[in-house]
């Protein structure tokens, strides 16, 4: 997943000062900066499958698909964070201060590898809860076909769904999409060694 960068706690804006010049990306998780590993192609593939789908999916609709690269805050538990995709419904809300940092998201998808999926599915779950706007979550492995599905209900519980045939449809419930697990794995190769 990470790798931590010093022992030094920061503050968001410490952070997001560095983050801004920095070549390479950071997540910021309560006072410690920790630079984040580069994915492998699959995982890059399904991200960019998953996206692309949901971008299509969701024209003139009041929804902005991102992927990768935008930033999201986590107010209550102080983390800066860039989740595979993400989807927030318009208009878009902003981190205090900032332009570049979205806080109301309705649904995310984190692609799983070796290094993160306990993380991913235990304390950022548990931080994008804390969201209130969050609606779904995603979890999807590179390694073989299998996706995990949580849905939140209006009495703030969480229903989970899990799908491994590549013909099944992941119904999203924060969103009007219906998507195929083959379309979401498009171009993967099980095969390859990771």
């Amino acid at each position: 997943m990470t790798i931590a960068q010093e022992q030094r706690y920061y503050s968001p804006e410490e952070y997001l000062e560095l983050e801004v010049n920095s070549e390479e990306r950071h997540e910021y998780v309560d006072g410690q900066i920790i630079q984040m590993t580069g994915g492998t192609p699959d995982n890059n593939q399904i991200s960019l499958n998953l996206s692309g789908t949901l971008n299509f999916l969701l024209k003139r609709q009041p929804y902005r698909v991102f992927v990768t690269d935008q930033r999201l805050w986590i107010p209550n538990r102080r983390i800066l964070t860039y989740p595979d995709v993400m989807i927030v419904r318009t208009p878009l809300e902003y981190q205090e201060g900032r332009r570049d940092t979205l806080i109301n998201p309705v649904f995310i998808a984190e692609v799983l590898s070796k290094s993160t999926k306990g993380y991913d599915r235990d304390e950022k779950f548990a931080a994008y809860r804390s969201i209130p706007s969050f609606q779904e979550y995603i979890l999807i492995d590179q390694y073989k076909m299998h996706v995990e599905q949580y849905f939140k209900t209006d009495n703030n519980r969480w229903i989970f769904s899990e799908y491994e045939d590549g013909e099944a449809s992941l119904n999203l419930a924060s969103v009007p999409c219906q998507i195929l697990l083959t379309d979401v794995y498009d171009k993967v190769n099980f095969n390859v060694e990771k």
